[in-house]
């Protein structure tokens, strides 16, 4: 039985949770400023195409929760283009599975997940980043292949700076 599954705009509230839950996790427990309004704007647009797409994994219940399968695992990611290769690729920006869910094989399902739909789309590139002090995430990453661009380095504009240089 598949645990993993393309999201539905019912899944909004569970992958509000988990990215909260993901901030937290990445020490930056109030950085989180999406809504389940944002998140159904950019996952499933009343007009036009969407601009992220988002895969989840369920999970057995914890404790107390009766039989049903829930939602415990998110990899959110959009599309991004290679001039080099002149295709799409596929960049995924979160992937998170709770606590009491690692180690159960969700983490892989998601990523083998969405590595199936690159190949089957044939996007050449499936990118991410991971923090450096994340051990386990890094670990993780090795264990199924990925391979550190270690010349690039991420650059980012934001708030002010962002503001500023765009309007000087």
């Amino acid at each position: 039985m598949t645990r993993v599954r393309e999201a539905t705009e019912a899944d909004i509230p569970h992958i509000l949770r988990l990215i909260h839950e993901l901030a937290t996790y990445e020490r930056e427990p109030d950085a989180v400023e999406a809504t389940a309004d944002s998140l159904r704007q950019a996952l499933f647009p009343a007009d036009g195409a969407p601009v992220a797409f988002c895969h989840v994994a369920e999970g057995g219940p914890q404790e107390g929760e009766g039989g049903t399968r829930r939602v415990v695992g998110m990899a959110l990611w959009f599309l991004t283009f290679s001039t080099w290769t002149g295709r799409p690729g596929m960049w995924l920006e979160d992937l998170y599975v709770e606590e009491a869910h690692r180690g159960s094989g969700l983490g892989v399902e998601l990523l083998r997940t969405l590595a199936r739909v690159c190949v089957d789309r044939g996007y050449p590139r499936f990118e991410w980043t991971v923090l450096d002090w994340n051990e386990p995430a890094i670990a993780f990453y090795r264990a199924v292949g990925a391979t550190p661009m270690s010349a690039w380095t991420t650059q980012r504009l934001t708030g002010e700076a962002l503001s500023s240089f765009a309007h000087p």
